[in-house]
């Protein structure tokens, strides 16, 4: 099962699929952004190698997605890359994965519900104050659709203008729906275009 989505280009910049030098500053942004997330929840403080390690990663980075195979799509946000960063997954809903989301804490309880034209009913969690100081604000979108588990996780930088995204980060969840591999003669009622 893979994933797409018709992110605005006026607001979104796709990590999945920029190679080589398309994206590049935007790569770099987001992963920067996030491992100085996971820095500061640990405690620790901005290593001297932090921002080369950053640019292993970007280089890295797009042939990791390409194996994925649209099972993950990741966006930057296109006014200011370190500011948030948007991941949308999808995964086989094994025992292992419903014992896992039932075991999850309380503060994770909190949702309200989402509907997306593509996928349905789903949830919304907010999490704006997170339990711990120096973690940051993120929001999660979930759907359960019987055999997988979609979901879009976009982590803030900044926990003063995380409410400011909200609208731009309803629209991408909307947008995220299943692409479908069907062969040929599956099912005479439908037409399959390629994509090109």
């Amino acid at each position: 099962m893979r994933l797409t989505a018709d992110a605005d280009a006026r607001q979104w910049i796709p990590v999945t699929d920029s190679l080589g030098w398309k994206g590049r500053r935007h790569r770099k942004a987001a992963i920067r952004m996030l491992l100085g997330q996971v820095n500061s929840a640990m405690g620790a403080t901005e290593r001297p190698g932090s921002k080369l390690g950053a640019w292993a990663m970007s280089q890295a980075t797009p042939m990791l997605m390409r194996r994925a195979d649209g099972r993950v799509l990741v966006w930057t946000w296109k006014a200011e890359p370190e500011l948030v960063v948007a991941m949308a997954t999808v995964q086989a809903l094994t025992p292992e994965v419903r014992i896992a989301r039932a075991s999850m804490p309380m503060d994770y309880d909190d949702t309200q519900s989402f509907t997306s034209r593509w996928l349905g009913a789903g949830e919304k969690l907010v999490v704006a104050m997170p339990p711990t100081p120096s973690s940051p604000p993120f929001v999660t979108y979930t759907w359960d659709t019987g055999t997988h588990l979609v979901t879009l996780t976009a982590v803030c930088s900044d926990k003063e203008r995380f409410g400011t995204l909200d609208g731009a980060l309803d629209e991408l969840a909307r947008s995220i729906r299943v692409a479908d591999e069907l062969s040929g003669g599956e099912s005479p009622e439908v037409l399959r275009l390629d994509p090109a």
